[in-house]
């Protein structure tokens, strides 16, 4: 794959990665892995899978980081990597909530009125 020729990224705290299509290859596999521990009738498995099948196959389609970039419609390659890593921390907490699960216990039926009632 190319090696990244631009010097800065111009957002701050933010580098340029020099290998974008390794670091998100690597990112998208351990993101699917960990969704595969999840049901597969899961919603959030079904979604984030779509997605991120979508971008490892765009990813793998072209050696050109800004038609990735213009592809995915997420920012600059490295704004995408940072996506894929909180989507990762994201799954593996998902994996310790289970919101597939149903309620231990019944939920208050005042639990989606906003604003809440004054007492």
């Amino acid at each position: 794959m190319s090696k990244v020729s631009k010097l800065t990224t111009g957002i701050t705290g933010l580098v340029v990665n020099q290998h974008p299509h390794h670091t998100l290859g690597v990112l998208y596999g351990k993101i699917l892995r960990t969704l595969q521990k999840m049901p597969e009738s899961a919603a959030y498995r079904k979604y984030t899978e779509q997605v991120i099948n979508e971008r490892a196959s765009v990813l793998k389609g072209t050696a050109c980081v800004e038609t990735v970039e213009k592809s995915i419609g997420c920012g600059q390659i490295e704004e995408v990597i940072v996506q894929a890593e909180n989507e990762l921390i994201l799954a593996r907490k998902m994996l310790t909530w289970k919101p597939w699960e149903p309620l231990t216990k019944e939920a208050p039926a005042t639990q989606w009125i906003w604003p809440p009632a004054k007492h």
